[in-house]
């Protein structure tokens, strides 16, 4: 019931971000502004659909590896007891410890960590952390954020776009250039904050999920605090437009800066683990 819960709130935020992208279209160039929304918004999820494996793997430098390697092992060994097809697995050359997945579905996934997280994390801390990322590969995670990621990037792109050059001529003759400018401000505000649930939910259930598939939470729930704390002292070098990607997000933010962040609180996260309850 809660999965499903779950799923129909995804449903609905993407939803509302696809609403919002046309809405502005609408509001900055009419009908034909309507209609160039849809045509931008099918085409960036289209690209970020079979291609963003690709291109995050190579913006981070990640290396393939392969048997014989302890962050293999581990990936081919629960990609078994999940029930799942061994994803490609990747090490990316840097101190910070995190981890991702990437790829469009479980057939062409793939899981990435660093050299970081590979020094702080014994085996069964290291193994709670990539179920957690299986699990975001199960419940095809990767995807759904991805969607999320490119409207919310789309929407940004024409409220800029329409900041610099203005609406089309009916629009600065038909309505009240207050209201229009209003649009152009909220609406990447509105597409941030949303982007922002759609993540947030999706981290407390591949947390679930990935407990269950390690066998317990007890591996991931200590991997989150030292990953947490050793984020902190060797902050990662990371492009913004993937922190939702990592099992902790990159960048810290406090106070009314949390509602725009992609990962709940880590102490909630744990408290979750440990109740055996998913958050919001």
């Amino acid at each position: 019931m809660k999965t499903m819960s779950n799923a129909v709130k995804t449903a609905l935020l993407l939803g509302a971000l696809s609403a919002l992208l046309l809405f502005l279209g609408e509001a900055l160039g009419g009908a034909q502004g309507l209609m160039m929304g849809f045509v931008f918004a099918a085409g960036m999820n289209f690209v970020s659909y079979w291609f963003s494996d690709k291109i995050v793997l190579k913006m981070y430098g990640a290396k393939e590896v392969g048997p014989g390697h302890r962050l293999y092992d581990i990936v081919e060994r629960l990609a078994g007891r999940a029930a799942l097809p061994r994803p490609r697995v990747y090490l990316i050359s840097q101190a910070s410890p995190n981890a991702f997945a990437t790829g469009r579905d479980p057939e062409h996934a793939a899981v990435a960590a660093t050299e970081g997280i590979l020094q702080i994390l014994n085996d069964r801390e290291l193994e709670g952390v990539i179920a957690h990322e299986l699990a975001h590969v199960k419940h095809r995670d990767i995807l759904i954020s991805s969607i999320a990621a490119t409207l919310a990037a789309a929407i940004m792109m024409v409220s800029r776009f329409a900041m610099f050059f203005g609406g089309s001529r009916d629009d600065r003759e038909g309505q009240n250039p207050i209201a229009l400018l209003a649009t152009i401000i909220l609406a990447p505000i509105a597409a941030m904050l949303i982007q922002a649930a759609v993540s947030r939910s999706r981290e407390y259930e591949a947390d679930a999920g990935g407990a269950a598939i390690a066998g317990g939470p007890t591996g991931l729930v200590n991997a989150l605090r030292k990953i947490e704390a050793g984020s902190r002292m060797v902050p990662l070098d990371a492009n913004p437009a993937t922190a939702h990607m990592f099992i902790i997000k990159p960048f810290s933010g406090r106070g009314m800066l949390s509602l725009f962040s992609t990962h709940p609180p880590t102490e909630k996260r744990i408290q979750a683990l440990l109740g055996g309850q998913s958050g919001v």
